[in-house]
């Protein structure tokens, strides 16, 4: 009996331990980092920040530079609060700008930076002011939408109104 409680033992252990290996591993494999990475830490404030999570990439140019660490609300504002985490060695122009855009039409969401040109760079702690907000696929689709009803409602009304007309007699 207690050689069978050692084996349960062992081997409950041993599953553990394959488990935090497997961690391990998706972690390192995802490009995402369980500790700080000692680069600069940004702030940004947005309107909208439709379908962008904690751990979304931030990017310059397409390529990765850092991750989304924290979102959250101003209650004065009522503004989105990102905060970004850059990697080391880089400098932001303090025009830069932030903008959340779309993977794809189906893909997650990410913050590009775009560099300005000002010659003072942006200080760890420093907050990025010029920014745009995420554009939202169902808005966009309804406007279309509301626009092609209204424009053919406007056809249809004028070709009434042509058909009612008595026709113009031409010239002799």
């Amino acid at each position: 009996m207690q050689q069978r409680n050692w084996a349960e033992i062992a081997t409950g252990a041993l599953i553990l331990l394959v488990a935090a290996a497997f961690l391990i591993f998706a972690v390192g494999q995802s490009g995402r980092s369980l500790s700080t990475n000692g680069g600069m830490t940004l702030t940004a404030r947005f309107d909208r920040i439709d379908g962008l999570a904690p751990g979304a990439d931030v990017r310059i140019g397409g390529v990765k530079v850092g991750t989304v660490v924290e979102q959250r609300l101003d209650p004065k504002t009522y503004l989105a609060v990102l905060r970004l985490s850059l990697q080391p060695g880089i400098d932001l122009p303090t025009d830069s700008s932030a903008e959340i855009t779309s993977e794809s039409l189906l893909g997650g969401k990410y913050v590009a930076l775009v560099p300005g040109g000002a010659a003072d760079m942006l200080q760890d702690g420093g907050a990025i002011t010029i920014t745009q907000s995420s554009v939202s696929l169902e808005a966009l689709l309804g406007r279309f939408i509301f626009s092609v009803t209204q424009m053919n409602s406007g056809n249809s009304s004028q070709q009434g109104e042509s058909e009612g007309a008595p026709a113009a007699s031409a010239p002799r």
